[in-house]
């Protein structure tokens, strides 16, 4: 009898497995046929997403309130002192974006977010009561050390909450949320003015609520963030090692280096870097040369040059939303099909191109309707640039990582930028000049005459500079299977719970 029942259970758990097989098999095809969650649905990023609205918002807000107390305190040269303000909200990116990578790189990221979210909210509610241009020049630095820190935080946390299959969309939806909230913000500044006269407030007073308001959204913003659900991933021998440990300075020196080592080493990230940079300089040049280019080329006057700007806007817009669309249909196809007819840095080095050629027609024609046509896909190629080349850094770069890189990443565009617009009107000037001795300033061939005043040879050099950014890329990636992601060669570089 033993044996018998021996027997039937072997029998009833062999049935059993058989079940459980065939279940498990349904439940994968179900599986496979049912949709995949959308980005919202991933855990935490709605949060940061709402968090990165409201603090971009109030920021706005809190720039132009900064700069109309800059210019309230300048007393007799307000222009310098705006002049200093704006300096100050600059210049920590340049000298301290690579310390702050490091940062970002050993210390809990959510909880520096909070820190930086309070520091932040904490200095605007000092501004009010400043009335010396130094206080606000010292207010503007603090300002700008923790923005310099929450960027790139912010940025290194992201492939930790969104699938990778979803990064695309995610940037654009950042991208949305840290230049898209300036139109809101400039209008909110506007409201709270016309709130402040209708109650009979004065200058300071309409200051003082968009002061407030500004801290509250940072306030708000570091509430989201300390929702997020990410635990700390230093291991628990790395944290005894380190604890009571007194810093060490060569270490973070090495750590620095191991960044510009990946940046060297790794083709997609020296692509990203080496696109976004060299394009950059073309960018910064169209903020002064644009008034210029309607005044000379399109005969516009000052509603032509907002026009120029919105219409860019509106193309960035546009190429952010393409982006997204483009990689979902992609992935889709890849997925069925297992080819991918325009990967991620195809995108990437196409849209360098565009924008390069977008610009020399934009800068050759004279005609206001295909100027402005021209501007649109220069916003739709710059969209998509920046999209792509930030979501190329998520996929590509180590968590360890990603603080410096991004932090790298942030200077340079900051600093070519400055660049571009440091050359902008030298470079019209100097061309002006060529062109007057070369051609007397315009190219004729029988009844065809095409001027050539000083700007258009500016933008045609910027249309260049943005091919050679796509020329530069391509090569770089040419190279990309010989280099992928590598592990840190140290330890030291992992977020902590100091």
């Amino acid at each position: 009898m033993s044996s018998d029942r021996s027997m039937q259970s072997s029998g009833d758990s062999d049935a059993h497995n058989a079940d459980s097989d065939a279940d498990a098999e349904a439940v994968d095809d179900a599986g496979a046929e049912a949709p995949q969650p959308g980005l919202f649905a991933a855990p935490g990023f709605l949060h940061l997403w709402i968090a990165q609205v409201v603090s971009s918002f109030g920021d706005w807000i809190g720039l132009l309130a900064i700069l109309v107390v800059a210019n309230r305190v300048g007393g007799d040269q307000p222009g310098g002192a705006i002049t200093l303000v704006i300096t100050a909200r600059i210049l920590p990116g340049f000298f301290l974006a690579s310390a702050g990578g490091i940062i970002v790189d050993r210390f809990n990221r959510k909880r520096l977010l909070v820190i930086c979210d309070i520091a932040r909210a904490s200095v605007l509610l000092t501004i009010p009561f400043i009335d010396r241009v130094w206080m606000l020049v010292l207010a503007s630095l603090v300002l700008e050390l923790a923005t310099s820190l929450w960027s790139p935080a912010k940025e290194a946390i992201v492939p930790n909450i969104v699938p990778e299959r979803h990064l695309t969309a995610a940037n654009s939806l950042g991208m949305v949320a840290a230049y898209g909230t300036f139109f809101v913000g400039g209008l909110a500044f506007a409201g709270m003015a016309k709130l402040g006269a209708a109650f009979g407030w004065t200058d300071i007073g309409q200051v003082e609520m968009a002061l407030v308001v500004d801290s509250a959204t940072f306030l708000v913003a570091a509430l989201l963030i300390a929702t997020l659900p990410l635990a700390p991933h230093i291991t628990a021998a790395h944290r005894k090692r380190d604890t009571g440990r007194r810093i060490d300075w060569r270490q973070g020196f090495r750590d620095l280096r191991e960044g510009w080592d990946f940046i060297f080493l790794s083709p997609q990230v020296r692509a990203v870097l080496v696109g976004l940079s060299t394009g950059m300089i073309a960018g910064g040049m169209l903020i002064p040369l644009s008034v210029v280019f309607n005044d000379e080329i399109l005969g516009a006057g000052s509603a032509g040059h907002s026009t120029i700007l919105v219409v860019m806007g509106v193309g960035a817009g546009v190429g952010v939303s393409l982006v997204t669309l483009l990689q979902s249909v992609s992935s889709r196809r890849r997925e069925r099909t297992g080819h991918e007819p325009l990967g991620r840095t195809r995108q990437f080095v196409t849209s360098l191109f565009l924008a390069g050629g977008a610009l020399g027609l934009a800068a050759t024609v004279s005609i206001s309707l295909v100027a402005y046509a021209a501007v649109l896909v220069l916003g739709v190629a710059a969209g998509s640039v920046y999209v792509n080349g930030v979501t190329l850094l998520h996929e590509n770069v180590e968590e360890v990582l990603r603080g410096r890189i991004f932090a790298a990443m942030f200077t340079l565009v900051r600093f070519f930028v400055l660049v571009g617009m440091a050359m902008g009107g030298f470079l019209s000037d100097g061309f002006n000049w060529l062109f007057d001795v070369a051609f007397d300033n315009e190219i004729r061939i029988g009844d065809w005459a095409l001027a050539l005043p000083g700007v258009r040879g500016a933008l045609w050099l910027g249309a260049l500079l943005m091919l050679l950014a796509g020329a530069l890329a391509g090569l770089s990636l040419r190279s990309r299977r010989g280099v992928g992601r590598r592990a840190p060669r140290s330890a030291g570089a992992t977020e902590g719970t100091s």
